[in-house]
C-alpha cells in the first residue's frame, strides 16, 4: 500500500504523506472557534489530508474561505438518538452550505431494541439525500456486542452507506483493530471503513491502514506527524 523509494529517508517522508492523504483532520469539540478551525483547514491545505471533519456550523464559513477543501460534518452528532426527520435535516442543510461528506450517528437506542430496519431506512434515506456525495456511518463499537456489530455491518451495507465509521471520538473508546478485522468480513464489497477515536500515533494509523481502513480521523495527526517528519 505505501510507496517505496530507494533513499530510506525519502521513503520515510512519502509514507508520512501517504497516510495523512487518509486522515479526517478532525475538531468536533464543543468550543470549537474560528481561528481554530481556519488552522485545521491550513493545515488539510498544506499537508493534502483527505478532508477536515467539522461541526456543520462552520461549513458555510469554510466553504466560503477554502473554495477547493474537501468539507466533512457530522449529523446527529454526537449521540445519534435524535428522530430521523432531524438528521435529514440536518443533512440537507449541510450539503446546501457546501458539505462534501456527511458523517452520520446511528440510533444505538434502536439497535438495543434490535430494530435494525429502523437504522437501515434512517442510513437509506440519508444516502438518497446525500445522493453522489459520501455518506458514514458511525455505529458508536463501544457501546455494541459483536453480534450488535455484524448486523449493522448488514445495516449499513443495505443502506447503500459508503462507509461504516467506528466512533465518534466522544464514547468510551474508539477504534480497535479487532472491529476494523469485523467489519472488513461482514460488510459488502463497497463498503470502506474509517476508523476513529484514540488514533494518535503514526504507528496507530499505520497499523490500521494495514488493517483494512480506507479513512482515519483524527485530531493530532498533523502535528504528531509532521513535528516527527520534520525533526528526521
Amino acid at each position: 500500500m505505501m510507496k517505496s523509494p530507494e533513499n530510506g529517508k525519502e521513503n520515510e517522508q512519502m509514507k508520512v504523506e501517504d497516510i495523512i492523504s487518509h486522515v479526517d483532520h478532525t475538531l468536533l469539540k464543543a468550543a470549537a472557534s474560528w481561528e481554530e478551525i481556519r488552522k485545521l483547514c491550513d493545515e488539510a491545505v498544506k499537508y493534502h489530508t483527505a478532508s477536515v471533519c467539522v461541526p456543520s456550523s462552520y461549513v458555510k464559513k469554510i466553504r466560503e474561505n477554502y473554495p477547493r477543501l474537501t468539507i466533512c460534518t457530522v449529523v446527529g452528532f454526537p449521540l445519534g438518538n435524535g428522530n430521523s426527520e432531524s438528521k435529514a435535516e440536518e443533512t440537507i442543510h449541510a450539503l446546501d452550505d457546501g458539505a462534501d461528506e456527511i458523517d452520520m450517528v446511528i440510533n444505538i437506542g434502536a439497535v438495543k431494541n434490535k430494530n435494525y430496519d429502523l437504522v437501515t431506512e434512517e442510513i437509506a434515506v440519508l444516502k438518497e439525500i446525500a445522493g453522489d456525495k459520501i455518506l458514514k456511518v458511525i455505529v458508536e463499537t463501544c457501546y455494541l456486542t459483536e453480534e450488535e456489530k455484524i448486523r449493522l455491518c448488514e445495516c449499513v451495507t443495505k443502506g447503500g452507506a459508503d462507509y461504516i465509521k467506528t466512533s465518534t471520538g466522544f464514547g468510551t473508546a474508539g477504534a480497535s483493530l479487532a472491529d476494523i478485522a469485523l467489519f472488513r468480513k461482514h460488510i459488502g464489497k463497497n463498503v470502506k471503513i474509517k476508523a476513529a477515536g484514540g488514533i494518535r500515533t503514526r504507528e496507530d494509523m499505520e497499523a490500521f491502514l494495514t488493517a483494512g481502513a480506507d479513512r482515519i480521523g483524527a485530531s493530532g495527526a498533523v502535528r504528531a506527524f509532521y513535528a516527527r517528519t520534520f525533526s528526521l
